[in-house]
């Protein structure tokens, strides 16, 4: 075969192996746009009889001893029942305060599944902070904003950004008026079965942050 005919072999070639390239790269993409899409998609957690969960609770100057622990003692259709600190805690099936300690809610949604990025949702809620003997009412917006990492004394977790405003209006034990908007941001990792972060900041209770400082759960 003449140099000449090996040249144009080569130059025909070209063209198909660059198409063939081409094609090699659309279809990995697709792959990887496929995962990404199941990755940023999550379902209600199974929640199980046994799960523990610590957390660190602070106000201005961050620490990671724990100071919270939340433990499941039952499930049911409609509720998960558990201790925090060894007092009675009762949450939705959705992870969502019911009573504590410290709160008890009516219709707490910050956590409506399924989670994707570009969800959003409003709801209404009575509450009672149970410390100050305040209660009233709330209108929130709740939005997922964002599935990115996010690192707590616990470890790094692939998580779901969602930010909420809450409209706050009520009383206080001696009745003065409150009203106030509360802004809190806080990240839900599937891995973790829980909001792994939360940063609040409220006008009467100053900021707060809570990150998840360790977890055993059952498999």
């Amino acid at each position: 075969m003449s140099r000449h005919t090996s040249e144009t072999s080569k130059q025909r070639a070209a063209p198909w192996a660059r198409v063939n390239i081409d094609i090699v790269v659309l279809v990995a993409g697709l792959v990887l746009s496929a995962d990404s899409a199941i990755a940023q998609t999550a379902e209600r957690p199974d929640v199980r009889v046994g799960d523990e969960w610590k957390f660190a609770v602070y106000y201005t100057v961050p620490s990671a001893t724990p100071n919270r622990t939340w433990v499941v003692t039952g499930v049911t259709s409609k509720t998960i029942e558990g201790t925090e600190n060894g007092e009675p805690l009762l949450l939705t099936r959705e992870l969502n305060v019911l009573d504590s300690p410290a709160s008890k809610n009516s219709n707490p949604r910050g956590l409506s599944f399924p989670l994707e990025v570009g969800k959003r949702w409003r709801y209404v809620n009575d509450w009672v902070f149970k410390p100050k003997g305040s209660k009233g009412g709330a209108s929130v917006e709740a939005a997922v904003v964002a599935y990115e990492q996010v690192t707590v004394p616990a470890g790094e977790f692939d998580a779901f950004k969602l930010t909420s405003t809450e409209r706050l209006s009520g009383t206080s034990p001696i009745n003065s008026r409150i009203d106030a908007e509360v802004v809190r941001t806080y990240w839900y990792a599937p891995q973790a079965r829980i909001i792994v972060k939360t940063v609040t900041r409220h006008p009467y209770l100053g900021p707060s942050t809570v990150e998840l400082v360790s977890m055993d759960l059952r498999r």
